[in-house]
């Protein structure tokens, strides 16, 4: 998920930087140290691919904004990011998820997952690039440890992630208690109980507004979007 080149870019400028000003940092000032000028302009292109790295996009606006909050929740954010962009990575996700705790899993099981997806679409040594990038990933996210072989494991969730996945489901159109049942609150292995304790932190933190009585949950969002940003939601 070019973790790395994300948090150096993200170093070098301020929340509210414009494409322009990513890319020349990569183009112009090297600031990535790539070796040739094809490699700088594909680094930029995967980035955009990645995250947008635009904040007219709204959900790159708000995951740049929450990267600022805390260092530890950024691997996981990032992810959580990738997957609403990218097809192959949220593919696997269902792949990662199936795996119990401690479970091996062999890079030529991703592999199959890609391929049966996309059948007779890569070639062996892109199925096994894929899968090694893919491993890579959600290994930067904390759903794999290991280095040459992978072994699931339980990602380290904070207020921060949960905030973003209840933001993904309220955007898709989930409001109320089924914000706490949506693909993005899944696919962070907790709890009900430990997902709304993170979303009342979450709630202390400012970072949601969250409203828990009996068996009735509400969340908003204060500041996340705009007018025109909140009326699609209703189109």
């Amino acid at each position: 998920m070019m973790f790395s080149e994300l948090t150096q870019l993200f170093e070098g400028q301020p929340v509210n930087a414009k494409p322009d000003d990513y890319r020349d940092d990569i183009e112009q000032a090297n600031v990535l140290h790539k070796p040739t000028s094809k490699s700088r302009t594909l680094t930029w292109r995967h980035l955009v691919d990645l995250y947008g790295m635009d904040t007219e996009i709204t959900l790159f606006r708000i995951f740049r904004q929450l990267w600022e909050i805390d260092a530890s929740v950024r691997p996981l954010l990032a992810c959580q990011m990738a997957l609403t962009r990218d097809p192959i990575l949220e593919m696997s996700k269902a792949k990662i998820l199936s795996l119990q705790l401690g479970e091996h899993l062999p890079r030529e099981d991703m592999e199959q997952a890609i391929s049966d997806q996309y059948p007779d679409r890569f070639s062996a040594a892109s199925l096994k690039s894929l899968a090694q990038n893919v491993n890579g990933t959600w290994t930067n996210a904390g759903y794999l440890h290991g280095r040459n072989k992978k072994h699931r494991a339980e990602p380290d969730v904070r207020p921060v992630n949960v905030a973003f996945a209840l933001l993904l489901g309220y955007l898709q159109g989930a409001t109320g208690n089924r914000l706490f049942n949506t693909e993005w609150t899944k696919m962070l292995g907790c709890r009900q109980e430990r997902l709304v304790e993170l979303a009342r932190q979450a709630s202390y933190s400012g970072l949601i507004d969250f409203k828990h009585s009996s068996e009735v949950m509400e969340v908003t969002f204060p500041n996340y979007l705009n007018e025109e940003e909140e009326s699609w939601l209703y189109e």
